[in-house]
């Protein structure tokens, strides 16, 4: 893991045929195929693996390896069969450092990732706080990227409904990355989980991130994203969690703001479902049947249900003027014969009354 930048996808094969230790004996000896030694060459001296491991455990983190049982094999195999297409972006890690009490595979059974933009607008936040307390609240894993804005709000949103919210870094777990959310990230490693492909130490770099991305993408059943340029992170995560089968969801800002500029024109074009509300979220990523959502109806009218012609003939009427039949068909354009025989039947519903005059509506 410390000799390659990730995703090595040649090195990742190179290890599955030979297996970790054969591979890493292998590797510094450049006894390697030419694909997995332009990978390696630049860093095969180095041998850290005791360094790394005693720095993870310094902050309370550990190494999860493929043969550990929380090894989440699930969730990431997406990514292999991607690379199986000739993705090369797509390889599955090595190991993942992870800091906090939660098991992987558990924790990733039931996730979704919420991501945006950094540059938030304070609706942005709010609808991402709201997003992430929901789905929290829902039982649902909240994953994200630890960034300023979107991701934080996210973030914030699950730990306030007292939920288990994962941040995938972009740096090693031991690397407080934005130093802004030092104490958002011990918060999360309380109960959830900071987690990192890069061996403890490694800084933060903007090619990182979006190596990062498809981890956040790949290790939950679907991705939302709430504010996001047209170029922006967010918008290269929606991207890759399309790529990987993923459900993807975007959420509508006011057309005349730049940061949801992104997230309109994934519904644009189809790459994306509109999530209006944490209800719709769920019903998309959740198990079928498990969160239905109650379609939004506008309020019912006593004329509903009517006819064209049982409509016309009621718009006929006056509320404190009685008319008569043939007024009644005048006014609506119904022949009289039809006129004759829905009155009676408006009049069974509640809707008209006869009187000496003739008809009129019913006072609802």
């Amino acid at each position: 893991m410390r000799v390659a930048e990730p995703p090595a996808t040649a090195l990742l094969t190179f290890v599955d045929a030979v297996g970790p230790v054969v591979a890493a004996a292998r590797v510094r000896a450049a006894d390697v195929p030419p694909a997995v030694l332009a990978e390696t060459s630049a860093r095969r001296h180095l041998d850290q693996a005791a360094g790394d491991l005693a720095d993870a455990a310094r902050v309370g983190a550990r190494l999860v390896v493929p043969e550990d049982d929380e090894w989440p094999a699930w969730q990431l195999l997406c990514l292999a069969a991607a690379a199986d297409r000739g993705q090369r972006w797509s390889g599955t890690p090595l190991g993942l450092w992870a800091r906090g009490p939660a098991t992987l595979a558990d924790t990733f059974d039931r996730a979704v990732s919420v991501v945006g933009a950094r540059a938030a607008t304070p609706y942005g936040e709010h609808v991402a706080a709201e997003v992430g307390y929901g789905l929290a609240s829902a039982g649902m894993t909240v994953v994200s990227g630890a960034a300023y804005g979107i991701d934080g709000s996210a973030h914030r949103g699950a730990l306030n409904a007292e939920g288990r919210t994962v941040a995938v870094l972009g740096c090693g777990v031991d690397v407080n990355y934005p130093s802004g959310h030092a104490t958002l990230l011990d918060r999360i490693a309380e109960r959830g989980l900071v987690l990192s492909e890069y061996p403890p130490g490694t800084h933060a770099a903007k090619h990182r991130f979006l190596v990062r991305n498809r981890l956040i993408a790949a290790l939950s059943t679907g991705t939302v994203v709430v504010e996001a340029g047209v170029r922006s992170g967010a918008r290269n995560t929606a991207t890759t969690a399309a790529a990987l089968g993923k459900v993807v969801m975007a959420v509508p800002g006011p057309i005349t703001s730049a940061t949801s500029v992104g997230c309109h024109d994934l519904l644009r074009t189809g790459a994306a479902m509109l999530a209006g509300s944490v209800a719709e979220v769920l019903e998309a990523v959740g198990p079928v049947g498990e969160h239905l959502v109650d379609r939004p109806d506008g309020p019912r009218r006593r004329t509903d249900g009517l006819g064209d012609d049982a409509l016309r003939v009621h718009e006929a009427l006056r509320r404190r003027t009685a008319r008569s039949t043939a007024q009644v068909a005048v006014e609506s354009g119904v022949p009289l014969d039809r006129v004759r025989a829905l009155l009676p039947e408006l009049e069974l519903t509640g809707l008209a009354e006869r009187c000496e005059e003739g008809w009129r509506q019913a006072p609802a």
